[in-house]
């Protein structure tokens, strides 16, 4: 079941296993892609689906210092190369679309403030230029100012089909602007954006009504983490917030609709990928420590349609050949996650170098 295809909105995956988004910090300062990116991405083109890192869509949202962008020409032509590069392996690659928040600290942002749903800082610290520092309070966003943010999503979408990809993952996770709305931790708005699950999802929904009319829903796909408590998120009943989200987002005729299972630091916890197969019924990718034996298996078994592989992937750029081989998966080196330079990133031995030294 693994490696059969499987259609995924306008395009066709030849195998159901797919690159995860990670973030690896590899861009210029102006956040532009570059020719080690291109490798990087092209060597994994055998998965069924590659998903980049979170990409700005806006110009002072830096959470990470060296991550892309998908707003200037510069960035564009840089991520032009990198999505001729996947083709030309045959490969299929979606960008995946971000608006950091107040994850977006503004020593990163040449003192620009940063901005959420309400006005309450991640209660944790960041690394910085300047070394690590608390994260800033961010403004809560005026009713007057959201439909600008949702047109940065738009033209984030437009330009990155225009760059060569093949469609668009909304990032609705890990405690970025979107999920801010969506979380009660960090949305306490009173106004229609606020309190209702209704209301704390209309940001969202305003973004994949816009962000689809302008490529097309088969085009676009959308990451959900209810339980995740990266970045200061918690929700007092996730579940019933992946059920509402995952019933709601079957009249936007997604691509696909992409859950992070689990929590990285074990906060909440609770079973929400049946939930969301249970409301979902389009294309359901599932992610967060999955085997390729348990992967098969909940293909096999229904409860998925595909599964998304983080850092396994991240350390084997073949992981397709090497699930099917049966062969040893090399360890990825969480030193060099972010590191600049191509250790950790491309030099990665693919499966019959590895045979050869082993």
């Amino acid at each position: 079941m693994l490696f059969d295809s499987l259609q995924v909105g306008a395009i066709n995956m030849p195998n159901r296993v797919l690159l995860a988004p990670l973030t690896r910090a590899r861009a210029d300062l102006a956040h532009i892609p570059n020719d080690m990116m291109a490798e990087y991405y092209a060597q994994r083109a055998t998965g069924g689906l590659l998903i980049t890192e979170c990409t700005m869509v806006a110009p002072n949202t830096s959470a990470f210092v060296t991550e892309p962008g998908i707003y200037s020409p510069e960035q564009m032509a840089g991520w032009k190369r990198v999505t001729d590069a996947v083709h030309a392996k045959g490969g299929r690659i979606f960008m995946q679309i971000w608006h950091a928040g107040r994850a977006a600290h503004p020593t990163m942002n040449g003192g620009a403030e940063n901005v959420s749903s309400s006005a309450i800082a991640i209660d944790s610290e960041v690394h910085t230029p300047e070394g690590k520092l608390p994260n800033a309070a961010p403004r809560a966003l005026t009713l007057e100012e959201i439909p600008t943010m949702v047109q940065a999503y738009v033209q984030g979408a437009k330009n990155a089909i225009e760059a060569g990809f093949d469609g668009v993952e909304v990032h609705g996770a890990n405690g970025y602007l979107i999920d801010q709305f969506l979380r009660n931790s960090a949305n306490q708005r009173t106004d229609a954006y606020g309190g209702s699950l209704d209301n704390r999802a209309r940001f969202l929904f305003e973004v994949l009504t816009a962000v689809t009319a302008a490529i097309g829903s088969d085009r676009v796909g959308l990451r959900l983490s209810p339980l995740n408590s990266y970045n200061g998120m918690i929700d007092s009943d996730p579940l019933a917030l992946i059920g509402f989200l995952a019933e709601r987002l079957n009249g936007f005729n997604l691509a696909y609709l992409h859950v992070m299972r689990s929590d990285f630091f074990q906060a909440q916890k609770g079973d929400v990928m049946t939930i969301a197969r249970a409301n979902y019924k389009g294309v359901l990718i599932g992610n967060m420590g999955y085997s390729p034996e348990e992967a098969e298996q909940a293909i096999s078994e229904g409860k998925l349609d595909a599964v998304a592989f983080g850092t396994a992937f991240l350390a084997n750029p073949d992981l397709p050949e090497r699930i099917q081989a049966g062969a040893a998966l090399n360890a990825p080196n969480p030193a060099t996650f972010y590191t600049p330079g191509p250790e950790g990133y491309t030099d990665y031995p693919t499966m019959p170098a590895a045979m050869a030294t082993a």
